[in-house]
Formats: C-alpha cells, structure tokens, sequence
C-alpha cells in the first residue's frame, strides 16, 4: 500500500469530470471513461498517451506516493492530515492554463502560486515522519540519471526529486509525446480544456490518493477541508 498528498478539485467539479473523460478514468469512483470525440485524434490514440497520467488520476502532487513508516498507521496519517488541513486556509489558484512539460502536457497557472508553494512546501516537511525511507530499488527507479544536484539531494533527503525549490506546481495530462504528436496535441488539448478554465481554482481540500497494490490504478481516499470549519468556503 502507498499513499499520496495530491490536491485535486472535488468529484463534481466540471474540471474534474472533464480531466477524467480525457485520461479515461475517474480517480474518485475508479470508473473507465471513454476518451472525448476530438477531430484530428482518434480516442484510441488518446488513450494510448493517456495511460501514464490515467494510472495516477486527476492531481496536482504535494508529497509523492510513499509506504508508510513501521511505526505509523493509516488512522494516525488520516488524523494528521484532518489536523493540517484544517491549519490551512483555502486560496484560489492563478487561471490555469495548458502547458507543455518538456515531451509532456500539463495544466498549470499562468503566474506562479507562492500560496500553493508554501503549501506544497509545508506538507513534504510535515509529512516526512510518516514516510518508509525509499528501498534501493525505489531511488534506482526515482533517479533516471540526469536529475540535477538539488533534485538528487531532495531525492535522498524528501523522497522525490521535484519538491521544495524544484517544485512547480502542474497537473499531468499525457504522458511523454513524441515530437509529430506535439502540436496536435497542444491544439487539441487547448481546444478541449479552454471552457474549464475561464473560472479560478479553489484550492479548499487536501486529496489522500491510494494506491492498493503496486502497479494498481491510485484512487481517491478521502478530501480533507481547509480552514477552521468556521471560516471554510466549500466549492
């Protein structure tokens, strides 16, 4: 089993459902989904270079998928994260746009988020206690050979490589592309995404994704609300 602290919009929330169409699957339900009809890409093809992000599910990740230390359970996670969340006020992202990730697609806001840096910041640190170390074959897999010095040091001391000063906040939407496929991709996913985004995120929950058994499609545990319940704005 391994768990992950992602920020992902609610069930029900038009992005979302729009962003599990296009990857094939609801990371809240576990239900496949048939890619949308887009001109110019068959839903096979979409599928095909939807496999990587659908395994994931619709997500923006804070601390990557970690088994739990020896000496932590899941009550003891879930309590903590209520806690933390609950510390946290709620803030609304920057318009988010489609970007390309080197060979890959994401939506990301079109200025950066110190609100979601410092957030994403503050769960790596907090949750650090609660994370296994990586085994030796989990740091082989994590360090393809060209991370940067800092990434290499976040990979040993936080377990991933893209946290703290490396973090950028993005949530994935294909796996890598070739470089034919690129631009009809970019078109496409433009085309498709634009109506979802004319609105700001809210980012008014923390998201605990599982994953069961490895190599098994992640799912949403539970949402965790931001803010004291006083304050707290519900999208």
């Amino acid at each position: 089993m391994r768990y992950a602290i992602h920020f992902t919009p609610p069930a029900h929330d038009p992005l979302t459902l729009a962003a599990a169409q296009w990857l094939g699957r609801n990371a809240f339900s576990g239900e496949a989904m048939e890619p949308p009809a887009i001109r110019g890409i068959g839903i096979h093809d979409i599928a095909f270079n939807t496999a990587l992000p659908r395994r994931y599910g619709f997500h923006a990740t804070l601390k990557a998928p970690f088994r739990l230390a020896p000496d932590i359970t899941e009550p003891m996670l879930l309590r903590h994260l209520m806690r933390f969340a609950g510390a946290h006020n709620p803030f609304e992202l920057p318009g988010l746009e489609v970007v390309r990730l080197g060979n890959f697609f994401a939506l990301a806001p079109v200025i950066p988020s110190e609100a979601m840096r410092f957030l994403a910041a503050s769960v790596v640190q907090e949750f650090d206690v609660f994370r296994a170390p990586l085994s030796e074959a989990e740091l082989e897999r994590s360090d393809p050979g060209d991370l940067s010095a800092p990434q290499f040091a976040n990979l040993h001391r936080w377990g991933s490589p893209y946290v703290m000063d490396e973090f950028r906040f993005h949530m994935t939407l294909t796996g890598p592309l070739s470089a034919a496929d690129l631009p009809r991709f970019e078109r496409a996913l433009r085309d498709y995404f634009d109506p979802y985004l004319k609105r700001l995120v809210e980012v008014v929950n923390l998201a605990l994704f599982i994953e069961e058994e490895p190599g098994a499609p992640f799912l949403v545990h539970s949402l965790h609300p931001m803010g004291r319940v006083s304050a707290r704005k519900i999208a």
